[in-house]
């Protein structure tokens, strides 16, 4: 295998069946590809009650000097109806210009480049002036708890301190170049339950219907609208993602109904200020009888998920323009800043070094047929090429080193 090549680097990734919480031999093949390299790795597996055993990846090059973290996951999400794909899904078949396979761009495609990056500029130029580490988890399409929150806390526990991180997760929406992000909103999830009394549907005023009720509370928590959003986030936006009354009659009216919401906030709240807010409009509104004329207060309870991810927006000017930079000089295109999308494990890195997402453009991540453009490979191993060279010459230029 040629290191130098993403092409080669991604199909040895992409072969290991790694469907979260397995390895499929995805680390053992990055610790390789990162040994011949110069990198020296540790392998370290992390348990927890109810939750599978999961192996994780610490490889670090070079021993002082400034320090730039790479993180991302080996974990792939399941390929679903396997008979619906066109090509293997842990084949790596290439199919005009486009390699296929589970994890392509979500995200054994970013590390592959990144690799192949190193390999190129060890190459050229010799390994940075300075330690470059990548931290590899494999249980973030998992319920991401014996991954790279404790992998963080490991290393640092012996020493590691990193001056900034790039996680390589598909950002680009359509083409390459078009975003990096810096920052992500939070996210949090609950659970609304609504007490009523069962009967019969030809008989409502000797029951209490809690679907009346729960349309009501909905209403309540969804209008007016949290937020307009700022300069830096789009407005904070509440879904209900599910209904449930666990009856299966259509002439009984049931004796209670679950919802469950997902919010994905900006940095206007923290997850204890949106909680009171939401709380607060919840008793505001089971007063309201609009649907339920001559009845007492809605009756509910509400439960928020402790497991909160919280926003945060990215300042390191340096970090920001540097990869910024090398965006624009590779793609001819300025990358947008953004803090869209979902969580990732960023939210874990924040707390250790000021850290930018940037990789593959995502249009089919988690899809049958996922796959990515040969071309984007190269562009993507470009950019972080020209990353990692500027962004080391400024350090060591100027501001000093850990």
């Amino acid at each position: 295998m040629t290191l130098t090549d993403p092409t080669q680097t991604l199909a040895a990734l992409i072969r290991c069946p790694s469907v979260t919480p397995e390895d499929g031999g995805a680390l053992e093949t990055l610790g390789a590809m990162l040994g011949e390299l110069g990198f020296s790795n540790d392998r370290v597996t992390f348990c927890d009650t109810g939750t599978p055993d999961v192996d994780n990846l610490y490889s670090r090059l070079g021993s002082d000097g400034p320090h730039l973290m790479f993180a991302g996951h080996t974990d792939v999400v399941p390929v679903g109806d396997e008979e619906a794909w066109t090509r293997s899904p842990f084949g790596a078949d290439i199919v005009d210009g486009e390699m296929y396979g589970r994890g392509a761009v979500d995200m054994k495609g970013g590390i592959a480049c990144f690799v192949s990056a190193l390999a190129r500029l060890i190459a050229r130029r010799g390994a940075p002036k300075g330690s470059v580490s990548l931290l590899i988890t494999g249980d973030e399409e998992g319920p991401s708890i014996n991954g790279t929150e404790k992998l963080l806390a490991y290393a640092a526990g012996k020493g590691e301190r990193w001056d900034a991180a790039v996680v390589g997760e598909p950002t680009n929406p359509d083409r390459m170049g078009d975003m990096i992000k810096i920052g992500r909103r939070g996210s949090l999830s609950g659970t609304l339950t609504v007490e009523g009394v069962q009967g019969h549907a030809a008989y409502p005023h000797l029951a209490d219907n809690p679907l009346r009720g729960l349309v009501t509370l909905m209403d309540g928590l969804l209008d007016p609208p949290l937020d307009t959003g700022n300069d830096r986030f789009p407005p904070t936006n509440l879904e209900f993602t599910s209904i449930d009354t666990g009856n299966k009659a259509t002439n009984v009216i049931p004796a209670r109904t679950t919802a469950r919401f997902n919010i994905r906030f900006n940095d206007i709240w923290t997850g204890e200020s949106l909680a009171a807010e939401l709380r607060g409009r919840l008793e505001q509104a089971a007063k309201q009888i609009r649907l339920r004329p001559g009845r007492d207060p809605v009756r509910y309870t509400v439960e928020f998920d402790p497991r909160v991810s919280p926003s945060f927006l990215t300042r390191d000017d340096q970090l920001i323009e540097t990869l910024s930079a090398a965006v624009s000089e590779a793609t001819g295109r300025t990358p947008a800043l953004s803090t869209t999308g979902g969580t990732s494990d960023a939210r874990f890195i924040k707390n250790y070094c000021p850290v930018v997402e940037f990789g593959l453009v995502g249009q089919t991540m988690h899809m049958v047929d996922e796959r990515v453009a040969l071309a984007d490979l190269e562009s993507l191993t470009g950019i972080y090429e020209l990353f990692l060279e500027r962004w080391f010459e400024h350090r060591c230029s100027g501001a000093g080193a850990r």
